[in-house]
C-alpha cells in the first residue's frame, strides 16, 4: 500500500467517524423527544443495575442503544487517534502535527462528550423532569459537542491535504468569524430551551402555544422560547452577508464560494424546515430533520471559516501616485 493510499484511508476513515457522531447526535435528540432519556433510571455506566439489561421496556431499549451508539462513537474517535499516531508519529512537518493535534482534541471532546451525557442520566435531568439546572446542562452539552465536531471535521479536512490555516490576518476578518461561529452557538442554545419547553409543557394548537409564551405565569422556558426564531432569523441573515462579504474579501477564492453557497442554501433550507417544524408543533422526525441541518450548517461554517483563513490573499494594486509627484 502507497503512502497515498494509506493517507487517502485515513481521510475517509475520518470523514465516516464525522458522519457516524451525527447519527449519534440524531439519536439522542430521539431520545430526548421520545422522553426516554430515563429508560436506564439514574444509574450509569450499568442501566437500572444491569450491565445487560434484563426484559426491557421500549424506552429502555433506546436509552440503552444510545448508550452502545455513543461508546461506538468513543471506540472510532480513538482508533482515529491511534490510526493519526501510527502515521504521523515520525512526522515533522506541519500538516502531520496539525491532523494529530486535531485527532487529539476529537478525543478529549468526545471523553467530555460522555461524561456529559452520565452527568444528565445521574443527576436526573432526563425525560420530563426539569431541574433549575437542566437548561444549563443542555447548553454545556449543546456547545461540546460543537466543539467536538468542529475538531472532527478539521482531522478530516488536514487530512485530505487542506492547507493551514493561517490567523494572521486583519483582526475584522477574525472577529467577524468569531461572532459568526458565536451566532451560531446562541441559536442553538435557544433552540434547545425551545425543545425542552416543547418537550415538557406540549401544546395542541399554535394559538395555545403562542397564548403560553406571552403569559406572565407561564413558566420561564415557554417565555423564552420566543428568543429562537428570532435568533435564528438575525443569524440566517447575518451569516449570508458575512460569508458574502468575506468571499469577495478573498478574491472569490474558488473553495471560499463553494462553501460560502452551501453555507447560504443550507441556512435557507433551514429557515423553511424550521418555520414547518414550528407549524407542525415539531413532530419528533421534524425535530430530528432541524437539528440535522443545525450540524450542517455548523459543519459548513467551519469549513467555509477554514477554506477562507488558508486562501491565498489578492495582491492590492499600488495606489496611484498623484500627477505632480509622477512629474517630479
Amino acid at each position: 500500500m502507497t503512502p497515498k493510499t494509506k493517507l487517502d484511508n485515513f481521510a475517509r476513515f475520518a470523514w465516516l467517524v464525522l458522519g457516524w457522531n451525527i447519527i449519534v447526535i440524531l439519536w439522542g435528540v430521539f431520545l430526548r423527544a421520545s422522553k426516554s432519556g430515563d429508560g436506564c433510571g439514574q444509574h450509569w455506566v450499568t442501566c437500572n443495575g444491569e450491565v445487560i439489561p434484563s426484559a426491557p421496556a421500549l424506552k429502555t431499549v433506546i436509552e440503552f442503544s444510545h448508550r452502545i451508539t455513543s461508546s461506538l462513537d468513543g471506540l472510532l474517535v480513538i482508533v482515529l487517534l491511534v490510526w493519526a499516531f501510527i502515521i504521523w508519529k515520525k512526522g515533522r512537518s506541519g500538516s502531520a502535527k496539525r491532523i494529530l493535534k486535531m485527532a487529539a482534541a476529537s478525543f478529549a471532546f468526545v471523553v467530555i462528550e460522555g461524561l456529559l451525557g452520565a452527568g444528565l442520566v445521574l443527576t436526573g435531568n432526563t425525560a420530563e423532569n426539569l431541574t433549575p439546572e437542566r437548561p444549563f446542562w443542555m447548553a454545556a452539552h449543546l456547545v461540546n459537542t460543537l466543539i467536538l465536531l468542529t475538531f472532527l471535521t478539521l482531522t478530516a479536512r488536514y487530512a485530505g491535504g487542506g492547507a493551514a490555516l493561517n490567523f494572521r490576518v486583519e483582526r475584522k476578518y477574525i472577529f467577524a468569524i468569531i461572532v459568526g461561529f458565536g451566532a451560531i452557538v446562541l441559536v442553538g442554545m435557544t433552540g434547545s430551551i425551545a425543545a425542552l419547553s416543547h418537550m415538557i409543557f406540549p401544546s395542541g394548537t399554535i394559538a395555545e402555544g403562542m397564548a403560553k409564551d406571552f403569559s406572565p405565569t407561564s413558566n420561564i422556558l415557554l417565555r423564552l422560547r420566543l428568543l429562537h426564531p428570532i435568533t435564528a432569523i438575525l443569524t440566517s441573515v447575518f451569516l449570508i452577508f458575512l460569508t458574502g462579504w468575506l468571499t469577495k474579501e478573498c478574491g472569490k477564492e474558488r473553495s471560499v464560494v463553494r462553501w460560502s453557497n452551501i453555507l447560504s442554501i443550507l441556512v435557507l433550507i433551514q429557515i423553511g424546515f424550521g418555520s414547518l417544524t414550528l407549524l407542525t408543533l415539531a413532530p419528533i422526525v421534524m425535530q430530528l430533520g432541524h437539528l440535522f441541518f443545525v450540524d450542517a450548517i455548523w459543519i459548513s461554517y467551519v469549513l467555509f471559516a477554514a477554506a477562507f483563513l488558508s486562501a491565498e490573499r489578492p495582491v492590492s494594486p499600488p495606489e496611484r501616485m498623484p500627477l505632480s509627484e509622477s512629474v517630479a
